[in-house]
């Protein structure tokens, strides 16, 4: 009896140190929730330390389409679980707006999904893998199957689907995904909800044009890449119109002071925006927004 015991205690130690070596990841995996909008059109949010990272998801009889695979494999292979269970319908596409590790990473667990994105999104995505020194695989497994330059247009389920470029945003190459039959559009790190954007390698002039287009087309929802979304999806309008007046106060306080013979330097410390200082991250993005606002105003900006 006592050798049964020790070896069953033996056994169980072995099973609790599996368990917890499994735990961290099983932990990342689950910090995912999905979430219907309207029919056939769902959210996927992972909260990070309390911000929240949304990637869309187009339900129909033939198949889903994944908006942004988000920030690590682990999120990517919970969402493709929830999907599974929720939807039951095989994931055929895997649309791509940034190319920044926290939206692009969990390209890894879509190895043999079609994978799109603009032309400019591989473009970065490449140069980003390459100088982190990041193998031939992971680059292979995270590269779009196919890439556009203005828009593409598909169908899937019966449902048209665009995937449109109006212009440098967030990055150079941001796709706006639109679904004209049920009037939503999916737009990534181009929309940040009640959150001050993030601007180091964004446009925020050519930003302001391109959520200009993005809300002339004939959408009620708008799905934002960060922050909530409301229990009426129809008030992200509203939600997308407050975003854009960021931007629109940033860019006319830096353009009055460039007329008025400012320098970068006295620009920024006069631009001071303070009626967004309650947003998330306001101190860490205010000074490199009004920045990149003033070089590309004054056509320095690369």
């Amino acid at each position: 009896m006592t050798t049964k015991r020790a070896m069953f205690l033996l056994i169980f130690l072995a099973l609790q140190g599996s368990a917890a070596s499994q735990a961290p990841a099983d932990r990342a995996a689950s910090q995912g929730s999905l979430r219907q909008i309207i029919p056939g059109h769902y959210v996927y949010t992972a909260n990070n330390a309390g911000r929240l990272f949304n990637g869309g998801v187009v339900a129909t009889n033939e198949g889903v389409l994944v908006f942004d695979a988000l920030e690590s494999e682990a999120i990517a292979r919970a969402e493709q679980r929830a999907i599974a269970d929720v939807i039951k319908q095989p994931i055929r596409y895997l649309v791509s707006s940034p190319f920044h590790d926290p939206f692009s990473k969990g390209n890894l667990a879509y190895g043999d999904v079609f994978k799109i994105g603009h032309e400019n999104y591989r473009a970065g995505l490449l140069d980003q893998m390459q100088r982190g020194n990041l193998g031939g695989d992971e680059q292979r497994t995270r590269m779009p199957n196919a890439t556009y330059r203005d828009r593409m247009t598909f169908y899937l389920g019966g449902k048209e689907i665009r995937v449109l470029y109006f212009g440098a945003a967030h990055t150079k190459g941001d796709s706006i995904l639109f679904v004209p039959q049920d009037r939503i559009a999916y737009m990534s790190e181009v929309f940040f909800n009640e959150e001050f954007p993030n601007m180091a390698g964004g446009y925020g002039v050519s930003w302001i044009r391109v959520l200009d287009a993005v809300r002339a087309l004939d959408a009620d929802i708008f799905i934002p890449g960060h922050g909530p979304i409301p229990d009426d999806p129809r008030q992200t309008r509203a939600a997308l119109d407050r975003a854009r007046q960021i931007l629109v106060d940033a860019r006319d306080g830096i353009q009055n002071e460039i007329a008025l013979g400012a320098s970068e330097d006295q620009a920024v410390a006069t631009v001071k925006l303070q009626q967004y200082e309650r947003l998330p991250s306001f101190a860490a993005q205010r000074e490199v927004v009004l920045r990149r606002i003033y070089k590309e105003l004054k056509g320095t900006l690369p």
